[in-house]
């Protein structure tokens, strides 16, 4: 009787499982998957999620079509926002999100209409530091220097790490950055940089200045102040960390909490209360894109770094960001208070953290 029942529950286990991967497909297949950039196209952003678009769809039972949407504005807050209050929660729409999306949160910045960790997060395509630029011809080659001159840096909109680092270093270091916000994308702050409009980015990834701006490294044009990582990127030995130039204990605690978003890196995420099943289907599915030699190839023609991160794990960074003590976000939120900050005209800096 024993080896009966054994046997009975072993094919009711071997039937249910593909009776749930048949749903999964079901509801997935002749769909249309949106995948949301909160930012302008020609960045950083804009160039890992559509390379992830094109293959993505392969590997979502189903094979649905995926196409990407760009929807930039306040340093992709409006796509965090509206996938948060708007978008179906279905598993139907996908989101690139800024990787200070958590800390935006944790730090009470105006305009978040959201709870990040109400979102389901699927992954995250590449862990890398971030960087920041200045064009060589300045002749500002570390802090110390940018402490002597002012420099126009541009940034993007809101609280984006491209305003949040030169920000930190005025504050912190006593440079001179004019902070100039507002630039819808990566790829708009990089023609200004090359047109001499701005001085300088305020936040670049190290593997999208690689991928985008080959040449620029190559022939000397930027100068990298300082990287924001657990630990310095092995081809970048030189730039100091930004918790390096931590002047006491404070200053480092600081500059840790600031640094910690970099493992959310360029996050793939979906709205709340998708299926858990749906959720378990994506980030599956992203995982095995990852893996996809196809994929891989094609990230290896475009110069792109890939070092992915699952869902998973990318799920409990962005709770453990979101929970600071109040002490901690009081001194960083001292720390990132606007200094020398300009708006493009004609640009509303929504949810932008006030003077």
């Amino acid at each position: 009787m024993l080896r009966i029942f054994v046997a009975l529950a072993a094919l009711l286990a071997a039937t249910a499982t593909p009776a749930r991967a048949d749903e999964i497909a079901d509801f997935y297949r002749g769909k249309t998957v949106r995948l949301v950039i909160g930012y302008g196209a020609g960045g950083g952003y804009d160039v890992y999620a559509k390379l992830l678009a094109r293959f993505l769809g392969e590997q979502i039972p189903g094979k649905p079509t995926v196409i990407a949407q760009n929807m930039p504005g306040a340093g992709s807050r409006n796509a965090a926002n509206w996938l948060y209050k708007v978008a179906p929660k279905d598993g139907t729409v996908l989101a690139v999100l800024g990787q200070a999306t958590p800390i935006d949160q944790a730090l009470g910045q105006a305009g978040i209409q959201f709870d990040a960790r109400q979102f389901n997060w699927i992954g995250n395509m590449v862990v890398v530091n971030n960087i920041m630029i200045v064009w060589a011809a300045t002749g500002v080659r570390s802090i110390d220097d940018a402490k002597k001159r002012p420099l126009a840096i541009g940034a993007t909109g809101a609280s984006s790490p491209s305003v949040l680092y030169p920000t930190l270093a005025n504050n912190l270091f006593g440079t001179q950055f004019r902070i100039v916000s507002g630039y819808p994308g990566g790829g708009d702050i990089m023609l200004a940089l090359e047109r001499r409009e701005v001085d300088g980015r305020g936040s670049d990834s190290w593997a999208s200045l690689k991928a985008n701006n080959p040449s620029w490294i190559s022939e000397g044009k930027v100068n990298i102040l300082f990287q924001i990582g657990p630990r310095r990127e092995a081809d970048l030995p030189g730039p100091p960390l930004l918790t390096e130039l931590a002047q006491n204990a404070e200053q480092r605690q600081i500059l840790e909490v600031l640094s910690g978003d970099v493992a959310v890196g360029r996050p793939v995420l979906t709205a709340p209360d998708v299926p858990a099943a749906r959720v378990r289907a994506l980030r599956k599915a992203f995982d095995d894109t990852m893996k996809d030699p196809a994929f891989r190839e094609a990230a290896a023609k475009a110069n792109m770094y890939m070092n992915p991160l699952g869902g998973e794990e990318l799920q409990q960074i962005v709770n453990r960001i979101l929970s600071p003590p109040p002490e901690i976000i009081d001194k960083v939120k001292d720390a990132i208070r606007p200094r020398n900050l300009q708006v493009l005209p004609g640009v509303k800096l929504e949810g932008a953290p006030k003077e």
